[in-house]
């Protein structure tokens, strides 16, 4: 099948479908999956074998979002063995059909049993030994980037978020010092982007993935995951093999920039999303945590000991 020299800016699940030459004249079998954050994803049955159908949402750009970063990420991903395949991809609108996984979406409350942080490391440990990412991720110059939209685009921010900036400043200063050799992370591990097959975990959605400190990816889950002080201190010594004063504080820093980027995130997909959820709750949340780190009595331990 030829495809149409004008596509619409943003497709249906039929388009998408219509567009791949190997699924013509096959059975197809659609339903939407709830729950995507920023795009429109589907089960897809072709002659019975199930995929996965991701359909970029509008204006992704501004959550600084590069697609073909996240394509050659994906991909990484799958030869390290942790992430689905790409079994297709429609440039015309970024859309990518993906190596269906079976097993269970996770969730905070799965992540509660015992041996979880053995796991979550082990998957990761995984990824991150694997090829390298096409581009860096730092949630640094991403804050910045986010702040840049906020001004053009006049969108409202918690008070007090740019009070909290030369402590921003701070703790990028301190990772600085003995900076960790950057490997290839996911950044945004939100409980829902593990699976577990029973036997291992893997780790799906690269939209953010990037080159990274591992101690971001570390802090970023114990965040996502709600992991208070010794789920933390598990997760790290089953990374690293250790715990020591040094890396849990990096991991805590962390901790605070994940929440301090991700309330801008929020913060502007509530301006500019389309998809029905409380975007706005979750940039007061993320910031009344980050705020309440920066002012609590470890803040000063930390980049201290970092």
């Amino acid at each position: 099948m030829s495809r149409m020299p004008i596509q619409p800016a943003s497709p249906t699940i039929d388009d998408v479908i219509a567009a791949i030459p190997a699924w013509t004249g096959r059975t197809i079998r659609t339903e939407p999956i709830a729950g995507g954050l920023t795009n429109r994803n589907y089960r897809v049955e072709v002659d019975g074998t199930p995929c996965f159908v991701r359909i970029p949402g509008p204006a992704t750009e501004l959550l600084a979002i590069d697609r073909s970063n996240e394509l050659h990420n994906t991909r990484a991903a799958a030869v390290a063995g942790v992430g689905p395949r790409v079994l297709e991809h429609v440039p015309e609108w970024d859309a990518m059909v993906l190596e269906w996984l079976p097993g269970r979406t996770m969730s905070i409350a799965a992540f509660a049993a015992a041996g979880s942080p053995a796991r979550i490391a082990e998957a990761l440990r995984r990824l991150h030994a694997g090829p390298h990412f096409a581009l860096d991720f730092d949630m640094f110059r991403l804050t910045e980037r986010y702040l840049g939209v906020v001004a053009e685009r006049d969108v409202t921010i918690p008070d007090g978020f740019r009070g909290a900036l030369p402590a921003v400043a701070r703790i990028e200063a301190a990772l600085a010092r003995r900076p960790l050799p950057g490997v290839p992370c996911h950044n945004d591990l939100l409980a829902e982007n593990y699976l577990d097959d029973g036997s291992r975990l893997w780790i799906v959605d690269y939209e953010y993935s990037g080159n990274n400190d591992p101690t971001f990816e570390l802090g970023n889950t114990c965040q996502e995951l709600g992991f208070g002080a010794d789920r933390a201190a598990e997760l790290c010594t089953a990374y690293f093999g250790a715990a020591d004063d040094a890396l849990l504080a990096r991991m805590h820093l962390q901790m605070i920039m994940s929440d301090i980027g991700w309330t801008l995130w929020a913060a502007i997909q509530a301006r500019i999303s389309t998809i029905d959820y409380d975007f706005w709750g979750w940039a007061e949340e993320r910031w009344a945590r980050a705020a309440a780190n920066l002012a609590g009595p470890g803040f000063e331990d930390w980049l201290a000991a970092v």
